[in-house]
């Protein structure tokens, strides 16, 4: 399997970058993605050229961090899937792919394709927690949880903070991300006591970093590999204006 790889190339977040391509052969469609890109770099190295820089972790689409977007999308072709779940069976031979870096003013480039998400680690610190001392875990049935309420909070908490909400939103706004670390919270008894300042400092840190507004394209939804839903945004602003008063 014959494919050209089309990548953004960008020494460092002042520089001005460029697509530039490479063609890559002796694939096969059992590869992942992120094999093809190893193989890529590998070619690289033994040519003494600058390896093209991306992030990943645990491959196995988990940790969130190999998002790109691949031929216009978030993730590539697949809805539900991360960038490291990708094979290359999902293109033909002879394809022309390009791969390119989050575009977010949030998220400044660092360099080719790996940006900064930390402002997502900001509005985690401004409140995704609870301050109340826990101990050790407590008896599961201890505290009793309706079921739809923990399977709300237990669905929310799935975010894996990979960015491909505010990638693919046409104002890169968080919102979805945002939304679901607080209805997380804010669901289940432990988060009750600080729900209110929880919305409040998580809100304004995400408008602190830059981020722009939602306007309900439903463009969020569509790209999270988690399937994360809108209807947490809806609860959001619902409980956003109540906490005005």
């Amino acid at each position: 399997m014959k494919v050209t790889f089309k990548i953004w190339r960008q020494d460092n977040p002042n520089s001005d970058g460029s697509f530039k391509s490479y063609e890559l052969d002796n694939l096969t469609e059992d590869m992942s993605f992120l094999e093809a890109l190893d193989q890529l770099n590998e070619e690289l190295v033994l040519k003494d050229e600058k390896v093209i820089a991306y992030e990943y972790d645990c491959r196995e689409g988990i940790c969130g961090q190999c998002g790109v977007f691949i031929n216009g999308r978030a993730h590539g072709p697949h809805a539900n899937m991360t960038t490291c779940q990708l094979h290359m069976r999902s293109f033909q031979d002879g394809d022309t792919i390009t791969v390119e870096p989050w575009r977010a003013k949030a998220f400044p480039i660092i360099k080719d394709l790996v940006v900064d998400r930390s402002a997502f680690d900001r509005i985690i610190e401004a409140g995704a927690y609870i301050s109340s001392k826990t101990g050790t875990a407590p008896e599961a049935n201890a505290i009793p949880i309706p079921k739809s309420v923990a399977d709300k909070a237990m669905d929310a908490a799935a975010c894996i903070g990979c960015g491909a909400c505010v990638a693919t939103c046409k104002n890169s706004s968080a919102v979805l991300f945002t939304s679901a670390k607080i209805i997380h919270f804010n669901n289940l008894p432990q988060g009750k006591a600080e729900a209110k300042d929880r919305l409040q400092q998580m809100t304004y840190q995400m408008d602190l970093e830059g981020f722009g507004n939602c306007t309900n394209t439903g463009a969020c939804e569509v790209e999270c590999p988690e399937g994360i839903s809108i209807k947490n945004i809806a609860e959001l602003n619902s409980s956003w204006i109540k906490s005005m008063f």
